[in-house]
């Protein structure tokens, strides 16, 4: 005959709890930690304000008083960016420019990375190896080869050319990202949607791709920051003033008048270049911290 032993659930005072006590070089560590992230913080926070302060002055105000509050808000200073200075033309073409790129090298990196992953060929890790190179191949080395190529391709100082070299450049890291990403998910997975007849395209975009997701969400990040503040390649492949980007518009709008520039204008400009970086990272900044710590502890 076997018995039960019945036992009731422990209340809440009842259960014992044992803290930790922190030791004192726990604490000092702590304490530095905190002192130099409050350093750090301070040095990326206090520019952006004080820009942003600062892009509602006038000129004369910026001179006289540099870190006082304006006045009067100039608002007007936007609308001389936006319409007078062209910045508005500026933002249109860098939207275009960086999203068209985006979504191209999305989505044929994360082709690349989920074959290079999962399939096994010859020359495999070869050409994994050649993406890998790509990452450290500094840019201004194939400013020149890329100069003549597109040159020779007809797509020089056209956005469809600077929207091609924007995916080969963020194409490698693309790849090096995704791909650990890819080599991690369950085999099983992927032959459990083969039993259930699904092709290999459907299993890629249906099932392999969603799972994939937080890689993806922080490889797009990455890649947007990086487009995003692009000037070396633009400035050596676009030359046509009605397709400058942003970093070129800025550019030349502080040298448009040589010592005449609208500082306000200018400050302004600024503003509107920062505002669509601090907008996505803020939006996505818990998926970027969640893709990253899965990536840890696979």
């Amino acid at each position: 005959m076997s018995t039960q032993m019945m036992t009731e659930p422990l209340r809440a005072d009842e259960v014992e709890t044992h803290h930790v006590q922190a030791t004192k070089g726990d604490r000092a560590v702590s304490t530095v930690s905190h002192i130099l992230l409050i350093i750090w913080a301070a040095i990326v926070v206090l520019p952006l304000l004080w820009t942003l302060l600062t892009s509602f002055k006038t000129t004369s105000e910026i001179f006289s008083s540099p870190f006082g509050l304006p006045k009067t808000p100039q608002w007007v200073n936007f609308k001389n960016a936006w319409i007078t200075a062209g910045i508005g033309d500026y933002f249109l073409n860098t939207i275009l420019v960086v999203f068209s790129a985006l979504i191209l090298v999305m989505v044929f990196g994360a082709m690349s990375a989920y074959v290079l992953a999962r399939f096994k060929f010859h020359g495999n890790r070869l050409i994994y190896v050649l993406f890998l190179a790509g990452n450290t191949f500094p840019i201004f080395l194939a400013v020149v080869p890329l100069f003549f190529t597109l040159k020779n391709m007809h797509l020089l100082n056209t956005m469809q050319g600077l929207i091609i070299t924007y995916v080969a450049f963020a194409l490698p890291f693309t790849v090096f990202f995704l791909y650990a990403f890819f080599k991690t998910l369950p085999y099983e997975i992927y032959e459990a949607a083969q039993i259930d007849g699904a092709g290999e395209w459907t299993t890629f975009f249906r099932v392999m791709l969603p799972m994939a997701k937080p890689g993806l969400a922080s490889v797009a990040i990455f890649n947007f920051l990086g487009l995003w503040n692009q000037y070396l390649i633009p400035v050596a492949l676009n030359t046509n003033t009605d397709n400058y980007v942003l970093s070129q518009g800025l550019a030349a709008f502080a040298a448009r008048t040589n010592y005449e520039v609208d500082y306000g204008a200018l400050f302004a400009s600024v503003v509107v270049t920062i505002l669509p970086v601090l907008i996505v990272y803020i939006i996505f900044q818990r998926q970027l911290q969640g893709s990253v710590s899965q990536g840890t502890m696979k």
